[in-house]
Protein backbone atom coordinates (compact mmCIF):
# COMPACT_ATOMS: atom_id res chain seq x y z
CA UNK A 1 0.00 0.00 0.00
CA UNK A 2 1.45 3.65 -0.75
CA UNK A 3 -1.26 5.79 0.15
CA UNK A 4 -0.41 9.64 1.13
CA UNK A 5 -1.02 10.37 5.23
CA UNK A 6 -3.97 12.02 5.66
CA UNK A 7 -2.88 16.11 6.11
CA UNK A 8 -4.70 18.80 6.40
CA UNK A 9 -8.07 17.26 7.43
CA UNK A 10 -10.43 17.60 10.03
CA UNK A 11 -10.55 14.94 12.57
CA UNK A 12 -13.99 14.99 15.17
CA UNK A 13 -13.59 12.17 17.48
CA UNK A 14 -15.61 11.03 20.33
CA UNK A 15 -17.76 8.33 22.19
CA UNK A 16 -20.76 7.04 21.29
CA UNK A 17 -23.73 8.96 21.46
CA UNK A 18 -21.68 12.47 21.92
CA UNK A 19 -23.43 14.49 19.60
CA UNK A 20 -20.70 14.01 16.84
CA UNK A 21 -22.93 13.89 14.13
CA UNK A 22 -24.90 16.94 14.79
CA UNK A 23 -21.88 18.95 15.46
CA UNK A 24 -19.98 17.80 12.18
CA UNK A 25 -23.08 18.93 10.24
CA UNK A 26 -22.78 22.10 11.64
CA UNK A 27 -18.55 21.93 11.46
CA UNK A 28 -18.75 20.77 7.67
CA UNK A 29 -21.40 23.86 6.98
CA UNK A 30 -19.41 26.34 8.35
CA UNK A 31 -15.62 25.64 7.31
CA UNK A 32 -16.91 24.32 3.50
CA UNK A 33 -16.55 20.65 4.18
CA UNK A 34 -17.50 16.82 3.04
CA UNK A 35 -17.60 14.02 5.57
CA UNK A 36 -15.46 11.13 5.26
CA UNK A 37 -16.89 8.37 7.73
CA UNK A 38 -14.65 6.74 10.02
CA UNK A 39 -17.60 4.23 11.17
CA UNK A 40 -16.56 0.59 10.76
CA UNK A 41 -19.62 -0.59 10.18
CA UNK A 42 -21.92 2.33 8.23
CA UNK A 43 -19.88 1.12 5.63
CA UNK A 44 -21.74 -2.17 5.07
CA UNK A 45 -24.93 -1.68 3.04
CA UNK A 46 -28.02 -1.80 4.88
CA UNK A 47 -26.34 -1.71 8.32
CA UNK A 48 -28.55 1.27 9.26
CA UNK A 49 -30.00 0.66 12.80
CA UNK A 50 -27.46 0.60 15.25
CA UNK A 51 -25.04 2.76 13.60
CA UNK A 52 -26.12 5.85 13.90
CA UNK A 53 -25.84 6.12 9.99
CA UNK A 54 -26.75 9.68 9.02
CA UNK A 55 -29.87 10.44 7.82
CA UNK A 56 -31.07 10.88 4.14
CA UNK A 57 -31.83 14.54 5.33
CA UNK A 58 -28.29 14.87 6.56
CA UNK A 59 -26.63 13.48 3.61
CA UNK A 60 -28.42 15.83 1.43
CA UNK A 61 -27.32 18.99 3.81
CA UNK A 62 -23.26 18.13 3.46
CA UNK A 63 -22.09 15.58 1.14
CA UNK A 64 -20.99 12.19 2.62
CA UNK A 65 -18.71 9.36 1.71
CA UNK A 66 -17.14 6.31 2.66
CA UNK A 67 -21.20 4.72 3.67
CA UNK A 68 -22.76 1.71 2.34
CA UNK A 69 -19.57 0.85 0.23
CA UNK A 70 -19.93 -3.17 0.45
CA UNK A 71 -22.72 -6.33 1.78
CA UNK A 72 -22.31 -7.12 5.43
CA UNK A 73 -21.52 -10.63 3.83
CA UNK A 74 -17.71 -9.22 2.35
CA UNK A 75 -14.51 -8.25 4.25
CA UNK A 76 -13.21 -4.71 3.96
CA UNK A 77 -10.20 -4.56 5.22
CA UNK A 78 -8.17 -1.99 6.76
CA UNK A 79 -5.91 -1.59 3.99
CA UNK A 80 -8.80 -1.42 1.54
CA UNK A 81 -10.19 1.62 3.42
CA UNK A 82 -7.52 3.34 3.62
CA UNK A 83 -6.96 3.29 -0.20
CA UNK A 84 -10.73 4.50 -0.94
CA UNK A 85 -10.12 7.46 2.36
CA UNK A 86 -6.76 8.86 0.66
CA UNK A 87 -8.94 8.33 -2.94
CA UNK A 88 -12.21 10.34 -1.65
CA UNK A 89 -8.95 13.16 0.40
CA UNK A 90 -7.68 13.81 -3.12
CA UNK A 91 -11.13 14.14 -4.93
CA UNK A 92 -12.65 16.46 -2.24
CA UNK A 93 -10.01 18.63 -2.32
CA UNK A 94 -9.77 18.62 -6.17
CA UNK A 95 -12.66 20.42 -5.21
CA UNK A 96 -11.10 23.26 -3.14
CA UNK A 97 -13.12 21.55 -0.20
CA UNK A 98 -12.22 20.65 3.30
CA UNK A 99 -12.27 17.35 4.83
CA UNK A 100 -14.01 15.96 7.51
CA UNK A 101 -13.29 12.67 9.46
Amino acid sequence: MSSPVALDCWFLTGPTAAGKTQVGLELAERIGAEIVSLDSMTLYVGMDIGTAKPSAADRARVPHHLLDLVPPTEDFSLAEYLDAAHEKITDIKGRGKHVLF
